[in-house]
């Protein structure tokens, strides 16, 4: 690297200071905070050092290919099912926009439905959020986004003209994590979650479209889009929190599930008799129950009195839901933890986690074992980030239709038959990366052993130290599994070695590990990350001045903090689309949102000093720090760019050392689900280039 730090573009400091609930705290940076004419050419100047150191004496198309070689495997949308046909995106070409195609089989060459052109922005290409076709397959729902934001918005496609409906609902959704539309039963019309104001004012509600001519459907009252507003759902209203409503495949029931990260049924209501209304259902849990309607019951996976998760059904009219004692246990706490459930046919396919491998059980009915999927080896099936987004199926299939890969073999599709001894190949995978992978334990300060995974280039000498990039997330019981990640694994093959590591916080080992560290014990998640870095040095695997961390969202806030509390454990810190100021956090609307949830109570003096002490922005003094390449994405809708802006103003100033600190907001980019493939590669790329030129690695 350079022998001294590049010349920054000059960030000026102001004596501006936030009070939260009476603490005062200094902000010097807070006029990066703004989308200004300033702030725009300090972000490109920034973007442009970072470019060019990242890529100084590499060759960036190799670098690009490099990356466009292991992007082949990256994940496929899994076709949705309705009326005995598949509807599926078809990835789009270099700097165009997908198309959706219609076929009788889930990857028939079928007929287009639409091509994503038709809705393109001034600068980037449509991007597919998400489908939903009607149960009898005539009308296809899309989420449109067009600035890599994820807001997107809802198009009706009839499917068999093709043609554009004009009623589809003005509203914007704020995301695809509520699963974008639900159908009703008979395709008259949808449920959908949707923003009331605007994006930044993050309020949303739940609303019913009605198809033209379809009969009214008694909720809510209309306002001008032609949607209606739902009545009050118990349990949801004036809440921020996510809510997806499930519907089942008779009519009868609707079930309103409510927060994205461990949803819980709060409330049901009986479809077939018009005059009834919303009623609460599990109102009173702290834990999760996921699952679906199957006759009259909510069958469901729950960690409650089961940290490892049970499977339960519990009575659509139950006269006291809330009451555990009244839930029919189907399926018992065991070793593995269970995850998620899926009806296929009269089947239940029930996924979980053995040491963070997938296995999938057949179950009937009534919860007995009567089989198991035969997977293609030890990985991971493809999941929605959180839970509440995989209740979201449509119509369920007669046969499980699943996405499989590991942490050396790119994604493929496969199909399970109720009954068949194995499974067919639908889309078979395009890379193998050719490497080795161990499990390794570290052990943290309170005895806890934390498990990571080692993924090593074959043939490499395992003796010697490595160049090593650790990836960790741990937080939102969102488990990080062993699944093929196309940047992760162009990175093992410009030779380096990666180590993934399965914090506290995260969802992989079941409830009591995901609350080891949440919220007052958020610092468990950052004393995990140390004692995994301290033992890979310990038992030679590398060394201090080879290895780096990278992680996004909650994770790149890790990364802020390693760099800023053990700066000499690393070689190089790369934070993604990174959360590093929770005090400017609190200013935020969605931000606010989850700080409360996951972090503290800013109306709390004693909580917003926790909160100072882990918040890496407030952390930074001057000092000597490695190498650091922040990226983060202009339309950022959770992290927002100025995250990032004021993180790298403050750690340049601070900087004594020689290592760059560089930053790069991409254009046209979000928090990474609805970025264009485009921007995406070169985004990977750059980060790509600036751990190879850091760690010293071979490229290709």
């Amino acid at each position: 690297m350079n022998v001294a730090p590049p010349a920054y573009p000059p960030a000026r400091t102001v004596e501006v200071f936030a009070d939260i609930a009476g603490v005062r705290v200094s902000d010097p940076y807070r006029w990066l905070e703004s989308e200004t004419d300033e702030v725009r050419r300090w972000q490109r100047e920034q973007a442009a050092i970072a470019t060019a150191i990242s890529y100084d004496g590499q060759d960036p198309q190799a670098v690009r290919r490099l990356i466009e070689t292991y992007d082949r495997g990256s994940r496929p949308a899994l076709p949705k099912y309705a009326a005995g046909r598949w509807f599926r995106a078809v990835p789009p070409a270099s700097g165009t926009a997908p198309a959706v195609v219609v076929a009788d089989q889930p990857y028939g060459v079928g007929r287009p439905v639409v091509d994503l052109a038709v809705f393109e922005g001034e600068q980037e290409p449509a991007f597919l959020s998400w489908l939903a076709p009607s149960p009898n397959g005539r009308i296809l729902a899309l989420g449109v986004c067009t600035d890599g934001s994820e807001h997107n918005t809802i198009r009706l496609i009839d499917v068999d003209s093709g043609r554009v409906l004009d009623d589809a609902p003005r509203q914007v959704l704020h995301s695809a994590w509520a699963g974008g539309v639900s159908w009703l039963s008979d395709s008259s019309g949808f449920y959908f979650l949707a923003l009331t104001g605007s994006p930044r004012e993050f309020r949303q509600a739940v609303f019913h479209h009605r198809l033209a001519a379809a009969p009214p459907s008694g909720d809510g009252g209309a306002d001008d889009t032609g949607s209606t507003a739902v009545e009050p759902i118990p349990g949801v209203e004036g809440s921020r929190e996510y809510t997806l409503v499930q519907l089942s495949t008779d009519g009868r029931w609707a079930v309103a599930s409510h927060r994205v990260g461990s949803p819980v049924p709060v409330a049901v209501r009986d479809l077939s008799r018009p005059d009834t209304t919303w009623r609460p259902f599990v109102t009173e849990c702290a834990g999760t129950i996921a699952g679906h309607i199957v006759g009259d019951h909510y069958i469901a996976v729950t960690d409650v009195e089961a940290p490892r998760g049970r499977v339960v059904a519990i009575a659509l009219d139950a006269s006291d839901p809330n009451d555990a004692m009244e839930w029919t246990e189907l399926v018992p706490e065991g070793e593995t933890v269970l995850r998620s459930l899926s009806p296929i046919g009269e089947h239940l396919y029930l996924s979980e986690f053995d040491e963070t491998f997938a296995r999938v059980r057949i179950l009937d009915r009534s919860g007995t074992t009567i089989g198991g999927v035969p997977l293609p080896g030890r990985g991971a099936l493809a999941a929605p980030f959180f839970a509440l987004t995989g209740l979201a199926v449509g119509t369920p299939p007669d046969d499980f239709v699943f996405a499989y890969s590991s942490l050396t073999t790119s994604w493929g599709v496969y199909r399970h038959r109720p009954g068949a001894a194995g499974i067919e190949t639908l889309s078979a995978p395009e890379v193998t990366l050719h490497a080795e992978v161990t499990v390794g334990r570290a052990v943290a300060p309170d005895g806890v052993e934390i498990p990571y995974h080692v993924v090593r280039p074959a043939g490499s000498d395992a003796a010697r130290p490595a160049p090593t990039l650790i990836s960790a997330y741990g937080a939102a019981n969102v488990p990080l599994l062993p699944q093929y990640q196309p940047d992760l694994a162009a990175f093992v093959a410009a030779g380096g070695v990666l180590v993934q590591a399965y914090l506290r916080g995260g969802g992989e080992f079941g409830r009591d590990w995901y609350l080891a560290a949440h919220r007052e014990r958020k610092h468990v998640r950052d004393t995990d990350l140390v004692a995994v870095a301290e033992h890979l040095v310990a038992s030679g695997l590398t060394r201090t001045d080879q290895l780096a961390l990278t992680g996004g969202s909650d994770g790149g806030l890790m990364c802020g903090i390693a760099v800023t509390t053990r700066p000499g454990l690393w070689r190089a810190v790369l934070p993604r689309a990174p959360l590093l100021d929770l005090i400017g956090g609190i200013r935020d609307p969605y931000l606010n949102f989850v700080i409360r949830k996951a972090w503290a109570d800013p109306d709390d003096p004693e909580e917003v000093r926790r909160l100072l002490g882990r918040s890496p922005y407030q952390l930074i003094e001057p000092g000597a720090f490695p190498a650091v390449y922040l990226q983060g994405g202009a339309t950022d809708p959770r992290c927002p760019p100025w995250q990032a802006r004021k993180f790298a103003a403050r750690l340049q100033a601070a900087q004594r050392g020689a290592a760059p600190i560089l930053l790069h907001v991409f254009d046209n980019a979000g928090h990474g689900a609805a970025t264009s493939h485009e921007v995406a590669v070169a985004q990977d790329a750059e980060w790509l280039a600036f751990l190879i030129k850091t760690l010293g690695l071979k490229g290709r």
